[in-house]
């Protein structure tokens, strides 16, 4: 397994934001999509363009400055995008949270997946 392969559960949300986000994937609309996927948890600015530097030192996702333009001022964005590598992360993650609800539903029962596939919005059998 590589050194840089695990993602904490807030570097999955973010990867999920740029990944949902695609060409308008940008600090602040990357934070506006981060903080409804962590509902009701508070997810300040600075915790997104943290974890947006650590994600592209692991080159999970690359950067770059958009033409400036005068609704900012005159100031360009930074955008993102998702690279292969962080796709592979984000699925490698998604893979696992499956199989970690597999078990759970295994460990609890059908009536305890009812109950939070419901909550979650999730339809379950």
């Amino acid at each position: 397994m590589e050194k840089n392969s695990g993602l904490g559960q807030f570097e999955q949300l973010v990867l999920t934001a740029v990944l949902t986000l695609r060409d308008d994937a940008y600090g602040v609309t990357i934070h506006k999509k981060v903080e409804e996927l962590a509902e009701p948890k508070a997810v300040s600015l600075g915790a997104i363009y943290v974890t947006l530097d650590r994600l592209e030192d692991k080159g999970y996702v690359a950067s770059w400055l958009s033409e400036p333009t005068a609704e900012r001022g005159g100031r360009a964005k930074r955008c993102y995008r998702l690279e292969g590598l962080g796709e592979r992360a984000l699925r490698e993650s998604a893979l696992t949270a499956r199989r970690i609800w597999d078990a759970s539903v295994q460990a609890w029962g059908k009536e305890w997946e009812r109950k939070w596939g419901k909550q979650w919005g999730k339809q379950t059998t």
